[in-house]
């Protein structure tokens, strides 16, 4: 079975996207609480610490993530149909 690297590329941007969307989200609306989640994931104490969310930082993230999914996606898919 051949995959569509273009295709799983931007499957994989828009998944990142949206869930970084919700991210942000959370972060915004629950700051605490996803400094404590992030700490626990990182194993780290980072509750002296703050988030710093801001409409540019979460559009540049946004299109980091994006980009960044896309093209390790498209990637995935070469190799794979390349095995």
């Amino acid at each position: 079975m051949t995959l569509n690297a273009y295709k799983f590329g931007l499957a994989s941007a828009i998944s990142f996207s949206v869930i970084w969307l919700v991210c942000s989200l959370l972060v915004w609306l629950f700051p605490k609480m996803t400094m404590g989640i992030a700490g626990e994931m990182l194993h780290a104490d980072m509750t002296s610490l703050g988030w710093q969310i801001s409409s540019t930082g979460v559009v540049t993230g946004l299109i980091g993530w994006a980009v960044t999914a896309g093209v390790i996606g498209w990637f995935l898919v070469v190799i794979y149909n390349k095995l």
